[in-house]
């Protein structure tokens, strides 16, 4: 794939969403120094949920993990709003949470929807550290929710 990480997305027949609404008190992202630090994002679309429930009850792990996607694409539109996302230098780290029904484990697995979406987008520069984490609930009921730092220059 040739181009920036615009030109990147297209290739995967995706383009950036409009910045999602903070669904409380935050901003979708903010920059301090060389770092922008994107809130976690649900997976929204058109300002709507795209699903609701746990991981592991009604909702699929593979599911989840294009959901998870959905999340990086939402992050991706904020940091774009912000600086521009073609100054994206490096993305740093990816916390991803998945609501889980009572002994679901695939959290690594739903979380990759959102790191193959940076890899495919920034190549090497799209590696990062990561935490996958089981959780209870989340925000309006979402199965994933994905926050990410980004290093920019």
């Amino acid at each position: 794939m040739n181009g920036g990480p615009l030109a990147k997305l297209a290739e995967l027949g995706l383009s950036l969403p409009e910045t999602a609404a903070p669904v409380a008190s935050y901003l979708p992202a903010v920059q301090s120094g060389q770092h922008v630090y994107v809130s976690g994002q649900l997976p929204m679309l058109d300002g709507k949920l795209l699903a609701t429930g746990k991981v592991g009850g009604g909702i699929s792990a593979e599911q989840a993990k294009e959901l998870a996607q959905r999340c990086a694409l939402n992050a991706l539109a904020a940091v774009d709003a912000l600086v521009g996302l073609e100054n994206v230098v490096k993305v740093v780290k990816v916390t991803g949470f998945v609501a889980s029904a009572p002994g679901f484990t695939g959290q690594p697995g739903v979380i990759n929807g959102a790191s193959d979406l940076f890899g495919t987008v920034f190549g090497e520069a799209g590696r990062h550290a990561r935490s996958a984490v089981g959780v209870a609930e989340l925000p309006l009921d979402a199965p994933v929710e994905v926050e990410v730092v980004f290093e920019v220059g």
